[in-house]
């Protein structure tokens, strides 16, 4: 672990220093200017270290959540001002090309990258800060006519604990409780780090409140925590159902649906990697089958299966533009609808953040999905 903390460290201090070559250095600023922008920088390389030592426990997030929050918000302007540089560079290029003195393009070019950077991160620390309750139909005929108009709340991916303690936790149970919802779907990733640490961030989801009950499966992040047999016996200690490569068959007005659920593939190490045999064992082939998998892609498992619907999350829209085009690379879907094979999934955008507090064109939601029959 102290290997990788220096290499990340060290990764770190060269994209800062490379930003401080072309946005203080390159447009040859007077040395005041340069000390500042430096300073910045370096201030922003610190607390960066000390954002991910919260994020990893190393320092209590009840303390020094404050600090994740700065060191993890400057991630984002970091990002936004790499992407600027590049650009900038391009710019620069094509005007030597074109023999035309670079100073003044640098100068420009530097103050308006710095501006757009910390622009972009302002707006999507608002864009994040609240997830939208998103109405979603979706129709099937294989659900019984008494099942029409049930209702299905998707939370998944609140990422609490380092950056967000339980007040964000209970907007998001009084946003769902508010919708009224039949179920309430758990789709992973609900907090980062120890339990003992940040446990409590998610005490506020024993209040959800659903006819139907509240259930839930693992996302990658409890099994990157370490402690994942901890994280989901707390979950059924607040009231919810987790589903590890199982079932449960609720009953709406007197039909029956089967609600499975699959661990996440991260669970594999841990002896818990998905099992779709075990999770629809039992699942009538002419009844309703909704199954809930963290990742999309799991979608490729469950081929002629009889599910008539998917819900997933873990892809967070891309969460950071234009990190929506390298989503794509992993998962067959970013979110809303799709057909993945044989199989309509629905996949969230999630409730929250993962590191960065930001979201930018790719706001959180909470999808209240209504079946509808044919």
């Amino acid at each position: 672990m102290s290997v990788f903390v220096v290499v990340v460290a060290a990764v770190l201090a060269a994209l800062t220093y490379l930003l401080y070559r072309r946005l203080a250095v390159a447009p040859r600023w007077p040395t005041g200017v340069r000390r500042s922008i430096g300073g910045v920088l370096g201030v922003g390389w610190v607390a960066v270290l000390g954002g991910f030592a919260v994020q990893g426990g190393e320092l209590d997030p009840a303390r020094f959540r404050w600090l994740a929050w700065l060191g993890m918000t400057w991630v984002a302007v970091s990002w936004y001002l790499l992407l600027g540089a590049c650009l900038l560079g391009i710019a620069c290029l094509v005007t030597r090309l074109l023999r035309r003195d670079r100073r003044p393009v640098l100068r420009a070019g530097s103050v308006a990258v710095g501006l757009l950077a910390v622009g972009t991160t302002a707006y999507g620390l608002g864009e994040a800060a609240m997830p939208a309750v998103t109405p979603v139909t979706v129709a099937s005929a294989d659900l019984p006519a008494a099942a029409t108009g049930t209702r299905i709340a998707l939370v998944t991916d609140l990422h609490v604990g380092p950056v967000r303690d339980a007040t964000f936790t209970r907007r998001v149970v009084e946003a769902v409780n508010a919708a009224k919802p039949d179920l309430v779907v758990l789709g992973g990733d609900l907090a980062d780090g120890r339990v003992a640490q940040v446990g409590a961030a998610l005490a506020p989801l024993a209040d959800l409140d659903a006819p139907l009950g509240v259930v839930a499966v693992s996302g990658n992040h409890e099994y990157l925590s370490g402690e994942p047999d901890q994280w989901l016996a707390l979950w059924e200690r607040l009231g919810i159902t987790v589903l590890r490569n199982s079932n449960v068959a609720v009953a709406q007005r007197g039909a029956h649906l089967t609600v499975a659920g699959m661990t996440d593939p991260q669970g594999g190490p841990f002896g818990a990697a998905p099992d779709a045999a075990a999770a629809l064992a039992g699942a009538a082939a002419d009844g309703f089958t909704l199954l809930v998998a963290h990742q999309p892609r799991q979608a490729f498992d469950v081929q002629g299966k009889g599910v008539d619907l998917q819900l997933s999350g873990h892809t967070h829209g891309g969460q950071l533009w234009p990190f929506t085009y390298l989503v794509r690379l992993q998962q067959p879907m970013i979110s809303g609808r799709a057909m993945i094979g044989d199989v309509p999934v629905l996949t969230s955008r999630g409730a929250g953040a993962w590191g960065p507090p930001v979201r930018v064109l790719a706001p959180p939601e909470i999808p209240l999905i209504t079946l509808n029959t044919v």
